[in-house]
């Protein structure tokens, strides 16, 4: 058989469509699996130690489990307790705890990695711990923890394919109902692939010039 794109074409809206979808549900997964993830960071490195376990649990729970049955469980599982969510609610609560993970670890080994002594010198200039973390150890522990933070993300929209099985429409089921219609199975997952590859790529490139303003700013 050979390469038809003509019958695929016609469809470019609705993988537009789809695209979208998978945006806006990424894009929502990150902020809030970032925001996890600074708070399970801080809670690793405190010297409160409930909260160390609490977030010990957090990351063995679903570091350990696929991203998959987490998925399953919310979507599948919880409705058997009495709680029922939304395609789009469940996928954005896995997709958003499972990165939270992952992120929590890479928080937490960014705020290691500064040294100690940077925190008793900014104490010993009057600062409050807070606010020695938010002016001197963050930004310090922020050049450190951008490029696995960035791996983590592009990891989550490729990830993302997966909510397609708790029925959400995004770009790749959006690609499985085409090939429904057209047969043309190559022509619809190569242009699945080329639409992810833009989209992790412009995460990229954003990380980098992040990176670039931080050490222009280290140098100023």
């Amino acid at each position: 058989m050979e390469l038809d794109y003509s019958a695929v074409l016609p469809f470019l809206p609705v993988f537009f469509k789809g695209a979208w979808v998978t945006i806006q549900l990424s894009a929502a997964s990150l902020v809030l699996g970032l925001l996890l993830g600074i708070i399970g960071g801080l809670c690793k490195t405190t010297s409160i130690t409930p909260l160390v376990y609490v977030a010990n649990f957090y990351t063995w729970i679903f570091r350990g489990t696929p991203l998959l049955v987490q998925l399953f469980i919310l979507y599948f599982g919880l409705p058997q307790f009495g709680i029922r969510l939304e395609p789009f609610q469940a996928g954005i609560l896995g997709m958003a705890l499972n990165t939270g993970a992952y992120a929590t670890e890479i928080v937490r080994s960014g705020l290691q990695a500064v040294d100690k002594g940077q925190m008793e010198a900014a104490v010993s200039l009057g600062m409050s711990k807070p606010v020695a973390m938010l002016r001197v150890i963050g930004p310090q522990a922020t050049r450190v923890i951008i490029p696995p933070l960035v791996n983590q993300f592009i990891m989550t929209i490729k990830n993302s394919s997966m909510v397609s099985l708790v029925t959400i429409t995004e770009l790749f089921r959006t690609g499985e109902t085409v090939i429904t219609s057209t047969f043309r199975s190559f022509e619809v997952y190569s242009i699945i692939a080329v639409m992810y590859l833009v989209m992790t790529s412009i995460l990229m490139v954003v990380a980098k010039r992040l990176e670039k303003g931080l050490s222009a700013y280290d140098r100023a």
